[in-house]
């Protein structure tokens, strides 16, 4: 949806007539240059005149490649950011856009701010500000499968104590008519045991949910961890699997447990395994830092950093996309005979060790990220 920003959203910059640079103002550039969002200044023609820092990083190129050149070399012409900046062209005055897709050679932002504003001089100038909201919009996802989880804890509960019981009752019964009975009605008492015994095993399923104990935490070499379950993948179900490493071998411990993190990564695994082609299947695992990003505990005054960032990439079909909104809620399930609770407990251990989760599908590229606390960080990152 597009929203008219008010002026003083970005600053109005002076530009010298015939140049592409921003005049000398000293000030106005340290203030830019330290500023986390990225900010552009484009000429009438959409050439780029000027960029600050973070404007490099969110585009992944440095000053000299941006300035001179023009902005659809670096995001499609095909989109609406283009059509915004005609519109405050059209009205001199300032436009924003709350949540648009951009893309470009190096560049994919599935939600980002965009705001545009004119400048005083010369005519036709216009300010770019940019902002993934990526990881707000996850965010949010995320309070959407805490509360999945919730009402998951609430139906196990629920189910152990109301059905479970009847169940042992139903079952106990049948066995005992099993011996009374001819041999051709015996298949039915069987059958009774049968789908008494599944019924009581997805219940045991929904169980994991209510353990609310807090898990014993302690400082853990995400190495190791992903190692450990690659090992257990090619002796199992990843025989064929081609794994590819992109370790980042100076990054700190992870605070967690251990056994937990193995049964997240386990998963995951066996998830992209599935889902790869018959032939020419891979999974990519890689851990980087991500600095920047600080998140609170519920009850506690300090904020927990979350700087270590492990992705999870396989080249399979994807994700379908009617399932990408619920893919950690529980009984969600794009797999035959899945009961939908293995993504929703990888949801729930990631929670409970205080980070995120994430994934991003297409066809031939599925990535799960989980962004994990750094051992010891704590503080208004």
């Amino acid at each position: 949806m597009t929203r008219a920003s008010p002026a003083a959203a970005l600053p109005t910059l002076a530009l010298s007539p015939g140049t592409r640079s921003i005049a000398k103002l000293p000030d106005a550039l340290a203030l830019l240059e330290a500023l986390p969002l990225a900010i552009l200044a484009l000429d009438a023609d959409n050439h780029v005149v000027s960029v600050n820092a973070a404007a490099e990083s969110l585009l992944g190129l440095s000053r000299s490649q941006l300035v001179s050149k023009p902005l659809n070399e670096h995001i499609a012409a095909d989109s609406p950011l283009f059509a915004l900046i005609d519109a405050a062209r059209a009205g001199a005055s300032a436009v924003g856009e709350s949540d648009m897709s951009l893309s470009g050679p190096r560049l994919t932002i599935e939600h980002a701010a965009v705001d545009v504003a004119t400048l005083s001089n010369p005519a036709g100038h216009v300010a770019l500000l940019l902002q993934d909201r990526g990881l707000e919009w996850r965010l949010a996802q995320q309070a959407v499968s805490r509360d999945a989880v919730r009402s998951a804890k609430a139906i196990a509960a629920m189910l152990a104590h109301e059905v479970k019981n009847p169940l042992s009752g139903i079952r106990g019964a049948a066995q005992l008519l099993e011996s009374k009975v001819s041999a051709s009605d015996r298949q039915l008492t069987q059958l009774i045991c049968e789908e008494t015994d599944r019924i009581v095993g997805m219940v045991n399923g929904l169980e994991v949910f209510t353990d609310s104990r807090p898990a014993q935490m302690q400082p853990v070499n995400i190495h190791e961890v992903l190692e450990h379950v690659r090992r257990l993948a090619q002796a199992g179900f990843g025989r064929t699997v081609a794994f590819r490493e992109e370790y980042d071998p100076s990054l700190p411990p992870v605070l967690g447990n251990r056994d937990q993190l193995i049964q997240v990564f386990l998963n995951l695994f066996k998830n992209a395994a599935e889902a790869l082609p018959p032939s020419g299947g891979a999974i990519v695992l890689n851990t980087r830092y991500r600095p920047g990003l600080s998140v609170s505990e519920p009850g506690a005054a300090s904020r927990r950093r979350l700087g270590l960032v492990i992705t999870v990439q396989d080249n399979g079909a994807g994700v379908p996309e009617a399932l990408k909104a619920q893919l950690f809620e529980p009984f969600v399930s794009g797999k035959a005979g899945g009961k939908g609770l293995g993504l929703a407990l990888v949801a729930k251990i990631v929670t409970d060790h205080g980070g995120l989760i994430d994934c991003e599908s297409q066809p031939g590229r599925t990535t799960f990220s989980v962004i994990l606390p750094i051992a010891d960080a704590r503080g208004d990152a």
